[in-house]
């Protein structure tokens, strides 16, 4: 069994078709379709059937395809270890991070660790809270921004970074817009835009409102910050988002205003799986980012 024999495999099983996967591959479709059928040999297993000009896995197909992942995440692991011990100034790093982090604290993070580290790469990843935190585990990235930073997860090592509020955005006619802060509780009537079902901080808020008393009427939902504040701008409703993501600016015809009551906050932070040792260019990494956020904490 070799290396190339597995990942013609994967590529066909991902593609569900052989002449899409050559393409892809850059080799001869007879290439691929010979390496299979001699992989099908020694395993003495049929691992595809045809489907018109397209292939299926086999239901030992499947099976084998689950195991032959884990096993190419390994070996690509290894080489990168291997890659980096010889050069940690030369890796490659996988991080991913949410819609909430993405203006600000990502390009902060990576431009500052660029200057001291130029030739280091990057592969970002955006998406919800439980993705991140699956793809760190399954090693699909390296290591994630999040807030809040998960708790007692046995696969995960989380490192708080900073805690920040939640505040309320509301339109510039709101009954409420002049105040310097307000309870959360007078928002009961309001209609909510708030991030769809599942996503972390739609459950911050809901969590927040039955704090304060009631349940929140969730009016539109948004699947990114740019499209909840335009609604809020629009007069659609109010919201509560975490500080960091006005730092640019507050969006048109909008208000930004803190929350008395209760003290709505989120941790941020980073986290890494306690599955696996991080590779010499993550592990400077991560120490450059805990060190770049305490020394902003210091001059707060």
């Amino acid at each position: 069994m070799e290396l190339r024999q597995l990942r013609y495999f994967m590529e066909v099983a991902e593609r569900e078709h052989v002449s899409e996967a050559a393409q892809y591959l850059h080799v001869a479709q007879s290439a691929i379709s010979r390496q299979i059928a001699n992989l099908e040999s020694e395993l003495g297993v049929t691992l595809f059937e045809r489907e018109g000009r397209n292939v299926k896995l086999t239901p030992i197909g499947k099976v084998f395809l689950t195991h032959t992942k884990t096993a190419m995440k390994a070996i690509d692991y290894a080489k990168k270890q291997i890659d980096e011990y010889l050069d940690p100034e030369r890796g490659t790093i996988k991080i991913g991070f949410p819609t909430s982090l993405a203006s600000h604290l990502l390009p902060t993070v990576i431009s500052a660790f660029k200057d001291k580290h130029p030739n280091v790469a990057f592969h970002l990843r955006q998406g919800s809270y439980n993705f991140l935190i699956d793809s760190v585990v399954n090693r699909e990235i390296d290591l994630a921004f999040l807030g809040p930073v998960p708790q007692n997860n046995p696969d995960i090592e989380g490192s708080i970074l900073f805690t920040e509020s939640i505040l309320a955005l509301l339109p510039s006619s709101h009954p409420l817009a002049s105040r310097k802060s307000i309870l959360l509780n007078e928002l009961r009537n309001d209609s909510f835009v708030l991030f769809p079902r599942g996503y972390i901080l739609q459950e911050i808020v809901v969590e927040a409102c039955k704090q304060a008393g009631f349940v929140p009427n969730i009016f539109s939902v948004g699947e990114d910050l740019d499209a909840i504040k335009g609604l809020v701008s629009a007069g659609m409703g109010v919201t509560l988002l975490p500080e960091s993501t006005f730092h640019e600016s507050i969006p048109r015809f909008t208000v930004k205003v803190p929350i008395e009551l209760p003290l709505v906050r989120r941790s941020v932070g980073i986290i890494v799986s306690k599955k696996r040792d991080l590779a010499p260019s993550e592990k400077v990494f991560y120490k450059f980012v805990k060190d770049f956020f305490s020394m902003l904490e210091q001059y707060k």
